[in-house]
C-alpha cells in the first residue's frame, strides 16, 4: 500500500517537472514557416539540405527557435509531388523551397500562384517556362538555375586530358529531360576537336541500365560521361561500380561523384547553391517580392580529381591538371 502511494507521488512530481520542459520544446505558433518540397533523387541530398540549414544559420535563423521547416519528400515517387505541394499550401507556409530541378518547382507552381517559391537548382528555368526571364522572373518563382548540361564539353575536355588514350566516350542521357539532351548535344559538339567519338545511350528508367551497359561494351566505349542530372546521381553507385569493373574513366558533375569514385568531377558547387538559397528565403520573409528577385546562375565551380581511381585505372594524371584541381582525393 505504502509503496503504491509513494509511486503515485513520484509520478505526479515528475509530471510537474516535465510539463514546463515539454511546453518550452514547442516553437511559438507565429514563427515564419518554410516548406521544403524535396523532388530530388540525388545521392548527396542530405548534405545539400545541411548546406541550406547552414545558410539559414548564417542569416540568424535556427529551426525550432525563430523558424519552422515543414518537409515533404517524394521518396522516389515523382507522381506524389503535386499532392505534397498542395499539403504545404494548406498548412500554410510562407515560402516553398524546391529541390531536384523542374518537377518539384512545377508542382509547387500548380499548387499556388501566391506563395513565393525558391528554386535551388532548376536547369534552364526560362526554357522550361518556370520564369519569364532571369533578370525579371515575374510571378511567384525565383531562385537559382543550373548550367550542368552546358559544362558537358568541359568535362569531356578534362577527361581527354586525364586519359588521352580514350577514343570512344559513352554519354548516358535521359531523352525525356531537355537538360540532359542539351548535355548530349554539347558533348557531341565538343568531341571532334578533341579527337573523340561520342556514343549516345538513352536511359529512361533504372530497369534499362543492364541493357544500356551491355550496348556500351558492345560498341567499344572506353570512357563514360553521364549527363542525366539528378537521375544519374540517384543511380551513382550502380554507374560507378560498372565503370570500375570495366576500367572505364568517368567524368561527372559534382564533388560527391568524385568522392564516390568518379575519376573527374567538374561543375557548380551545389552546396554553395543550396546555402545561397537561404538568402532568397531571408529576403522574401523580410518582404521582398519573388518576381522582382533575379534568378542567379552558379558562380562557384569546382574541379575534383580522384587519384585513387586514377591509380586503379593505371592512369597518371598530368601535373598541370592536378594544379587546376580544387581538391585531389588521394
Amino acid at each position: 500500500m505504502w509503496g503504491s502511494i509513494v509511486g503515485i507521488i513520484v509520478t505526479f512530481a515528475l509530471s510537474l517537472l516535465s510539463a514546463p520542459l515539454a511546453a518550452d520544446a514547442q516553437p511559438p505558433a507565429n514563427l515564419p514557416k518554410v516548406g521544403w518540397l524535396d523532388g530530388g533523387e540525388r545521392a548527396d541530398k542530405a548534405h545539400l539540405h545541411t548546406a541550406f540549414l547552414q545558410g539559414l544559420r548564417e542569416l540568424g535563423y535556427v529551426e525550432g527557435q525563430n523558424l519552422v521547416i515543414a518537409r515533404r519528400n517524394m521518396e522516389g515517387q515523382p507522381d506524389r509531388l503535386p499532392a505534397l505541394a498542395a499539403e504545404l499550401v494548406r498548412l500554410p507556409v510562407d515560402v516553398i523551397v524546391t529541390t531536384g530541378g523542374v518537377p518539384a518547382t512545377r508542382a509547387a507552381m500548380q499548387a499556388t500562384t501566391t506563395i513565393p517559391i525558391v528554386m535551388t537548382e532548376a536547369g534552364d528555368p526560362v526554357g522550361t517556362g518556370l520564369v519569364a526571364s532571369l533578370g525579371r522572373p515575374g510571378g511567384n518563382v525565383t531562385g537559382l538555375s543550373g548550367i550542368g548540361p552546358a559544362l558537358a564539353g568541359k568535362r569531356l575536355q578534362l577527361l581527354h586530358e586525364a586519359a588521352p588514350q580514350v577514343a570512344h566516350v559513352a554519354v548516358l542521357y535521359h531523352p525525356s529531360c531537355a537538360a540532359t539532351v542539351l548535355g548530349l548535344r554539347v558533348a557531341q559538339a565538343a568531341a571532334p576537336a578533341l579527337g573523340l567519338t561520342v556514343l549516345p545511350l538513352e536511359v529512361r528508367t533504372s530497369d534499362e541500365f543492364d541493357d544500356t551497359f551491355a550496348t556500351l561494351l558492345r560498341l567499344g566505349a572506353d570512357a563514360l560521361l553521364p549527363v542525366m542530372g539528378p537521375f544519374a546521381s540517384a543511380h551513382q553507385r550502380r554507374i560507378l561500380e560498372f565503370a570500375t569493373t570495366h576500367r572505364l574513366p568517368t567524368a561527372c558533375s559534382t564533388r560527391h561523384d568524385a568522392e564516390a569514385g568518379c575519376l573527374i568531377a567538374y561543375g557548380a558547387s551545389l552546396a554553395a547553391q543550396y546555402r545561397h538559397a537561404a538568402a532568397y528565403v531571408d529576403k522574401i520573409l523580410k518582404g521582398a517580392t519573388p518576381g522582382d528577385l533575379p534568378v542567379e546562375r552558379p558562380i562557384q565551380f569546382e574541379l575534383v580529381i580522384n587519384l585513387k581511381t586514377a591509380t586503379a585505372l593505371g592512369l597518371t594524371i598530368p601535373p598541370a591538371l592536378l594544379l587546376q584541381a580544387d581538391e585531389v582525393i588521394k
